[in-house]
């Protein structure tokens, strides 16, 4: 099965007819309120040596964790934006205090020290911005970035990764919260990685195991990805506590954005962009 490559154009969308237009400001802002919302109550997490707390009658309560798995699935300098918007997904989250050791990041890290970039061990995600790069964790990188590892980093398999990269995987529990974000290529009914596939079945199975381990209170899923829709709908139960949030729908692309001539790349990708601009503002 091919993998739809993404539809590449400009933040000059003019060109596109006016409901074209509408539609995807629409689906912009609904998806930057979304992560705004998400990371104000990340923020109102607070964080103490036990991470316990007392209520009134003052017995002793777990508090709730935020844990994070972020994912770049391809590779290659032409694939630039896509470690690019892992890497400023981590410093976003970072930011706004969650702990490198709830963060497993998964890239295969070929980008910032490829003899096609002139600026070494510097990624950037816009037009002068900033080094996204900076002291992101690399957890699984290279072949290490496969379906099979990604699935077990969400279902706290650690023998499974035992030897393959840092080992490390979500220990959460019943009253923690996650965010999963990938960001590739796509089509109908799965997403890419380097060397391989990820179907929606597997996915939502994964998910569902999830759930009934008690491994998460609420859970939400951006997938940066064309036809990136596919990969929930009619596949996702509504009462697990998931919210899933994609590119596109089932049938359409997603699109690139921030075409750098002097590094002959695409930067960001649109969706990814603008939930984390708008969690940077």
């Amino acid at each position: 099965m091919e993998v739809e490559e993404e539809t590449v154009v400009s933040l000059d969308l003019s060109e596109y007819r006016k409901d074209t237009i509408d539609k995807l400001k629409i689906a912009i802002m609904t998806t930057s309120i979304l992560m705004a919302f998400v990371i104000v109550l990340g923020c109102l997490i607070l964080y103490v040596d036990g991470r316990v707390m007392l209520t009134e009658e003052n017995e002793v309560k777990e508090m709730p964790e935020q844990w994070a798995v972020l994912v770049a699935g391809s590779k290659g300098w032409d694939n630039y934006r896509h470690q690019a918007d892992v890497c400023h997904a981590y410093q976003v989250l970072h930011e706004h205090g969650v702990d490198d050791d709830h963060i497993v990041v998964m890239m295969y890290d070929d980008i910032a020290y490829s003899d096609e970039n002139p600026t070494k061990g510097e990624i950037i995600n816009k037009p002068n911005g900033p080094n996204v790069y900076k002291d992101v964790p690399k957890d699984y990188t290279g072949e290490n970035v496969n379906p099979q590892n990604f699935i077990a980093v969400l279902k706290g398999d650690k023998e499974a990764v035992k030897g393959k990269g840092s080992g490390k995987v979500l220990t959460s529990g019943p009253n923690d919260n996650i965010f999963v974000y990938f960001a590739d290529h796509g089509a109908s009914g799965i997403v890419a990685f380097p060397s391989d596939f990820l179907d929606a079945q597997t996915l939502n199975a994964a998910l569902q195991d999830m759930h009934k381990n008690k491994l998460y209170k609420q859970m939400l899923f951006y997938l940066e990805a064309c036809e990136s829709g596919s990969m929930f709908e009619g596949l996702l139960p509504d009462n697990i506590g998931i919210l899933a949030v994609t590119a596109s729908n089932s049938t359409s692309p997603s699109f690139a954005c921030f075409y750098d001539e002097k590094l002959d790349t695409f930067l960001g990708d649109v969706f990814s962009v603008s939930w984390m601009e708008n969690a940077d503002s």
